[in-house]
């Protein structure tokens, strides 16, 4: 009997001893894990149907403004990813030029809006249109330009370039490199 009892005490001690061991080494369950900080900016904060953004300058007056069926936005990085975007872009008269493409990317802290995939950017009160691949735009000093080639027309004109750059406060347009276009003779009535 005796023998048995020492049994018992030596395997409570033993079980006793373990579970101080565990203790001291730390708590059972998962460990926290630190977030990475670059994954997470990249993780979307909204994703929305049928959304419209409309940007505010310094004063309040609307500097552009987006439609779009698909849009996801990430926070962290300011970054708005969109499907099929349709842009209102306004400049210092606050006339409007429409814009539009398959994708677009909008950076909400520097008014920045990249378009891309049939890109197009059209002045209504000027009549003419600008085609290209990939288009950029800086809403803060409403200027657009394009290092891919463009196709500018202004029916029955057209021209087309390797790069351009558009100001929309002075309605002005420079095509560089590469400059073609057909510009037929006005018909007399």
């Amino acid at each position: 009997m005796l023998k048995r009892l020492k049994t018992r005490v030596w395997l409570t001690g033993l079980v006793i001893a373990l579970g101080a061991l565990l203790v001291w080494l730390g708590p059972g369950g998962p460990r926290p894990v630190d977030i990475d900080p670059d994954a997470q900016a990249q993780e979307p904060g909204h994703v929305l149907e049928d959304a419209e953004i409309t940007l505010f300058g310094e004063n309040g007056n609307v500097l552009q403004s987006l439609k779009t069926p698909h849009l996801i936005h990430t926070p962290q990085s300011g970054q708005t990813w969109s499907e099929t975007p349709r842009a209102i872009l306004y400049d210092s008269e606050n006339r409007q030029w429409l814009a539009n493409a398959d994708i677009g990317t909008l950076n909400a802290n520097t008014h920045a809006l990249t378009l891309s995939g049939s890109a197009r950017l059209i002045a209504p009160d000027e009549g003419w249109q600008l085609d290209t691949e990939l288009l950029h735009y800086d809403g803060l000093n409403q200027h657009a330009w394009s290092d891919a080639p463009v196709l500018l027309q202004q029916p029955p004109q057209q021209m087309t370039a390797s790069r351009m750059d558009v100001w929309l406060n002075d309605s002005q347009v420079r095509l560089t490199d590469n400059v073609r276009g057909i510009h037929p003779p006005a018909t007399q009535r």
